[in-house]
């Protein structure tokens, strides 16, 4: 299979679409995707100010619109601001994916867990996906619409021994995500996508994905490989398209059949 699926068809003609974290890796992949299918696009970035002009150039190329925006999610006074700029520039917004999170990748065992590093995690991927559908959520009820996707993961369904804070920081998407989706129906969804493992070069750079791990989990996955970013891009773009507009509180899972979740 190749390793930017083809658009089937342009489901964010015209629209909005802001991605954070979207500098490098999947967010990169989520962000350019979604001007293939159309959307004008705010590039959101922390420190990849590099990256988020490459995506922005990698969406003109395609002869779409971008532009970045820089914000700390775990700062609310930068969320406010982001917010604020992105719905100046882009006179609203139709969709926010919140994609920024720390996986801890340099971590290896439980055993190496920091009070610092549980602050962190918590920090970034808690209150900062909190703020940013706090923020945008509230403007998206005030302006009539909107579609909000949270990155999720699938590490909630078997924890994770290496990273536990990491596990702990997505499951309270869920809560994040459930929470809003009531607060903010009918007018805005708030849904979560979770993909399984993505062989992005963060990942590829980890010490266990090279020592064996990445053949363990291929071994495991019934689709019998693990997908690059771009690949899984327009499955989380799906929770924010017209396909999905009865879908909202939603954990939609994308991990090949490694965990199988249901009844």
């Amino acid at each position: 299979m190749p390793e930017q699926s083809p658009a089937p068809h342009r489901r964010f003609e015209s629209r909005t679409v802001l991605v954070t974290g979207a500098g490098t890796g999947y967010g990169a992949e989520i962000a350019v995707r979604a001007a293939q299918e159309g959307a004008r696009v705010a590039v959101h970035y922390r420190s990849s100010a590099a990256g988020a002009e490459q995506t922005v150039a990698r969406v003109k190329d395609l002869g779409g619109q971008a532009f970045t925006v820089q914000a700390d999610i775990a700062v609310h006074a930068d969320v406010i601001h982001m917010a604020e700029e992105v719905f100046r520039r882009f006179g609203g917004l139709d969709v926010l994916v919140n994609n920024v999170g720390d996986m801890v990748a340099d971590q290896t065992s439980w055993r190496d867990v920091t009070e610092e590093s549980i602050d962190h995690v918590l920090a970034v991927d808690v209150k900062g996906t909190m703020l940013c559908v706090h923020e945008f959520g509230s403007r998206m009820l005030e302006q009539g619409h909107g579609a909000i996707v949270n990155i999720g993961s699938t590490v909630i369904v078997r924890g994770s021994a290496r990273a536990p804070q990491y596990a702990a920081a997505k499951y309270a998407v869920l809560g994040i995500t459930k929470s809003y989706a009531q607060a903010l129906a009918p007018v805005v969804r708030v849904n979560t996508f979770a993909p399984g493992f993505i062989e992005t070069e963060r990942l590829r750079s980890r010490a266990d994905w090279k020592a064996g791990r990445r053949e363990d989990m291929i071994a495991k996955t019934p689709m019998g490989r693990i997908p690059g970013p771009a690949e899984l891009a327009g499955t989380a773009l799906f929770l924010a398209s017209d396909d999905a507009a009865h879908m909202t509180g939603v954990y939609l899972n994308a991990d090949g059949g490694f965990n199988m979740i249901g009844a």
